[in-house]
């Protein structure tokens, strides 16, 4: 076995940021040989990643970035399992590496973004080998892409949360950030109402439709129980009955009146309910849900009278948003 000197293994280790021992065993079984070294310490990597691929990768550093032309945009977000590790700088740099290795080639999907070069090897062999020098399960959480006549992207602080935002023309800096810090902050689900899934569509309406019948029935029942002289907030449940009879606020007489008044009449209201001002009141909430949901119909942040549409218009007529992304870290 050849002699391993410490200034090989301090080379070794500064190449692959790998353990000292793990370093010098390396080596030592590799009789010196940088390459099949790195190989070993590689599939040390693969091996751990193998025994943590049960575990959860919640933590990372989320980041985002345009391309010089700022005609594309580029979120990539590498994750690990501890805080600690997401905030560590060279793993922030790893983040940042695949990143530039997006905007430099422009890949297809997340298994092509793993393939393009790095180092050594390939992205997805610096990931399987950080499993190995960090001793948690690393992998890419998410990769994503956009295109337009400009891009703008927000980094929120910490890096666990990016939105990038793609115009259908040149847009003044300060207004697309002041977008993306929106779609950040308010999550939108679409851009505009056109974008929403008729699936999603139709699972509102009929949740809105059920809170309608039962406002409806509680309404209804309030107002039989305080006829009877009850007050509706001490029956308002099975607890509270129990409860305010034992503190002396309600008798057993009006327990059990309180307990007919809500099943006789929630039982006749909801079959009177009229089906057209149910349809109606959930058309209302249906609009409620695009403003708070949509992006160029929910009210600007820093400017809550007007809404993202009009504050674009005021920047330019025709100005609207085409694509956006929002990916953060648990959300």
């Amino acid at each position: 076995m050849a002699e391993i000197k410490a200034a090989e293994v301090m080379k070794l280790r500064s190449m692959t940021g790998a353990g000292m021992m793990d370093c010098k065993k390396a080596l030592q079984e590799t009789n010196g040989d940088f390459d099949a070294a790195i190989d070993i310490l590689r599939k040390k990597g693969q091996k751990i990643a193998s025994k943590r691929a049960d575990r959860d990768a919640k933590e990372g550093c989320v980041l985002g970035a345009c391309t010089e032309d700022g005609k594309k945009a580029y979120i990539v977000s590498l994750n690990c399992e501890t805080d600690f590790v997401a905030k560590n700088a060279d793993f922030v740099k790893l983040t940042k590496d695949i990143l530039a290795a997006a905007i430099a080639n422009d890949p297809a999907d997340a298994d092509a973004l793993k393939a393009l070069p790095l180092g050594k090897g390939t992205i997805n062999d610096e990931i399987i080998n950080q499993n190995g020098v960090i001793g948690e399960k690393i992998e890419l959480g998410y990769y994503g892409k956009i295109e337009g006549a400009k891009t703008i992207v927000y980094n929120h602080m910490g890096n666990r949360l990016t939105a990038a935002i793609a115009f259908n023309q040149d847009v003044d800096a300060t207004v697309g950030k002041n977008v993306a810090m929106q779609v950040a902050a308010m999550s939108p689900i679409a851009i505009d109402k056109d974008g929403v899934p008729q699936e999603t569509i139709d699972k509102e309406f009929e949740v809105a439709k059920e809170k309608t019948i039962q406002e409806q029935i509680q309404k209804a029942v309030e107002a039989a129980l305080k006829k009877a002289g009850i007050n509706p907030a001490h029956v308002d449940s099975e607890d509270h009955i129990n409860s305010n009879m034992a503190k002396g606020w309600i008798t057993e007489e009006q327990a059990a009146q309180a307990r007919e008044i809500k099943e006789k009449v929630a039982t006749e209201k909801a079959s009177n309910i009229p089906a057209a001002m149910v349809e109606n009141i959930a058309k209302g909430r249906i609009n409620k849900f695009y403003e708070e949901y949509t992006l160029l119909n929910q009210k600007f942040e820093q400017d809550n009278k007007i809404t993202i549409k009009e504050y674009l218009k005021k920047s330019s007529a025709d100005l609207t948003v085409s694509a956006m992304i929002r990916f953060g870290l648990g959300n």
